[in-house]
């Protein structure tokens, strides 16, 4: 059954949305009414992402995102409408008007959490069981202590085909909800379909969120086997390429940082050794939705990756999607030892933290990398040296930066600085003009300043999309103006845009039944891409000292536009030649 709209306008206005922002951007800059911060839904150096709090409404300049508090936290959260409103109804002391069915997405939601949550006990309890003795073999050898295990919850996936598909079927789940939850795999034999454990011989991480949900899985294989790590699949409640290992534990340290690792292993030996801000990202390379999540938390980051070829490269592909969140981007050499569990097993935690000090800036890092791959003996060697470091250092905002990297780039290939510092501000400058060309491209099409980037919601016909944007600003804005549509017998079905038919006819039951249209109240029964494309519409200018007649002008060109497209019926004519004169005879 829905939430009655009564409910979610009482939950909007229980819900200061600049305070709960706050809980995930640093707001640092205000304008106005508007107070700006990094964005957290795209990378970003400069803040263009704001919160106006007299509207209640979030918008960023920057990939126009937007909506109300409803919908950022559906965004931010990953979350489903209902799941979005419980969880401020929660914040805000509210209890939902009825509780949500099992048959609902938030019900599966919640179940799947009991289930992983069961799952997580199961493994704990087989590693402390006499099956779990190699398991606990393998721990002893890495150096985990029992304390770490405990703080994990780390567990045992014994080489059994369907120990925990008995253990949760005892427990009353079904083979449906074990395979939803990714715990197992049906496969074919025989005898038909078979159901069997997905993870087995291996060491279980439970992944938790930030929220303490165990969300999904990691497990790390005891032998030889393939692959080394294996990760849930992602669900209704999990997805690895927008959740990092340990972040529930990382978030609260003190240490004004977090640690990036590759592996698990790598992240609890850290948090044995007292480095509590490590995490991992799951076994994949490091996302745009990580990077992002680690900015809620830090703006500095250490790359720990391993120090092996693939651990570099993924070091470097790392970098530049770490440093467009804004975050302050070192990077660890390990020398001699593999990774960060092996590096603490040979030496100690004082000699880390001393490696921790010395890390290098990502530029500094980025330019080592170059120069390995160089033959600097020779003249082409020093020739591509220079060429791959000065398209380094063109890169950079700062013009002290690239003269102090020049300089010591010409040391490197035996060259003047005053050629090197040449060289990249030539390099800088046609980076730049590349920008602006590919900026005005983009803003010279046509359609491009109309069309919305959600595909779902593209416009048939922009023209007449263009008067349609205009009357939903024109009723959000001035309520009053109602009345100009009604005169002119105006309704949705003349919308070419089915969502913009969809918000209008909102607006007007909203405006005749008396109650408050405020534009957050509007955002939050919308849909995500439908919330973004709204706000978008109403940051756009609008002559409101001719209102009334704006209107009027707006759906006479939404008409002219059904005009091109279809016969054009004889009594329409008339009456848009007689709202004309109408026209002439106010002035208009």
């Amino acid at each position: 059954m829905p939430i009655p709209d009564s409910f979610i306008d009482d939950l909007i206005s229980r819900t200061d949305i600049t305070e709960l922002v706050s809980g995930y951007v640093r707001l640092t800059k205000r304008s106005g009414s508007n107070i700006f911060g990094l964005c957290p839904f795209h990378s970003e150096k400069t803040p263009s992402f704001s919160v106006n709090n007299d509207k209640q409404i979030y918008y960023c300049f920057g990939c126009g995102k937007g909506g109300s508090s409803i919908n950022f936290v559906m965004e931010i959260e990953n979350l489903a409408f209902r799941d979005a409103v419980e969880f401020l109804a929660k914040r805000a002391g509210m209890s939902l008007p009825e509780e949500t069915s099992e048959d609902g997405l938030a019900g599966k939601r919640s179940r799947m959490l009991e289930l992983t949550r069961e799952a997580a006990r199961h493994f704990h309890e087989m590693l402390l069981a006499p099956i779990g003795e190699e398991t606990r073999r393998y721990l002893a050898q890495r150096g985990i202590s029992k304390a770490i295990v405990t703080k994990f919850g780390l567990g045992a996936a014994p080489n059994a085909w369907r120990l925990l598909f008995e253990a949760m079927a005892k427990k009353g789940y079904s083979k449906q909800d074990l395979i939803d939850a990714g715990l197992v795999r049906r496969g074919q034999k025989e005898g038909g379909v078979y159901e069997y454990d997905m993870f087995r011989n291996r060491l279980m991480f439970p992944v938790i969120d930030v929220r303490g949900n165990v969300i999904g899985f990691s497990g790390r294989i005891l032998d030889d086997g393939e692959p080394k790590y294996l990760n849930s699949p992602d669900t209704i409640v999990f997805n690895k390429s927008r959740n990092l290992f340990a972040l529930n534990l990382a978030k609260k340290t003190k240490s004004g940082m977090l640690i990036l690792a590759e592996g698990n292993i790598d992240v609890v030996a850290l948090h044995q050794a007292g480095f509590d801000c490590a995490v991992a990202s799951l076994g994949t390379s490091l996302t745009k939705d990580q990077a992002r999540l680690m900015s809620r938390y830090t703006s500095n980051t250490v790359l720990a990756y391993d120090s092996d070829d693939a651990g570099r490269k993924a070091a470097l592909r790392a970098i530049p999607i770490l440093e467009n969140t804004g975050m302050s981007v070192k990077v660890v050499d390990f020398g001699d030892s593999k990774d960060p569990d092996e590096y603490m097993r040979q030496h100690s935690a004082g000699a880390f933290s001393v490696l921790l000090e010395r890390s290098d800036n990502h530029i500094e890092y980025r330019l080592m990398m170059i120069r390995n791959k160089s033959d600097l003996a020779s003249d082409d060697g020093r020739l591509s040296y220079l060429d791959a470091a000065t398209a380094l250092l063109a890169e950079l905002e700062s013009k002290p930066e690239r003269e102090i990297y020049a300089a010591r780039v010409a040391r490197i290939a035996d060259v003047s600085p005053e050629s090197v510092e040449s060289e990249v501000a030539k390099k800088a400058r046609a980076l730049k003009a590349r920008q602006k060309r590919d900026f005005e491209s983009q803003a010279a099409r046509p359609t491009a300043a109309i069309q919305p980037e959600d595909k779902s919601l593209r416009y048939k016909n922009e023209y007449s999309a263009a008067a349609e944007e205009g009357v939903i600003r024109c009723l959000m804005r001035d309520p009053e103006l109602l009345r100009v549509t009604v005169e002119m017998g105006f309704d949705k079905d003349e919308f070419t845009s089915p969502f913009l038919a969809k918000v209008y006819q909102m607006l007007k039951e909203r405006i005749t039944e008396g109650r408050d249209s405020k534009e957050a109240l509007i955002l939050s029964n919308l849909e995500q891409g439908e919330a973004s494309q709204l706000t978008i519409i109403l940051q756009k200018p609008e002559a409101l000292q001719r209102s009334a007649a704006t209107v009027r002008e707006y759906i006479e060109k939404i008409r002219m536009e059904s005009f091109k497209t279809s016969t054009p019926d004889e009594d329409m004519l008339i009456e848009i030649k007689r709202q004309r004169s109408r026209n002439l005879k106010r002035g208009s």
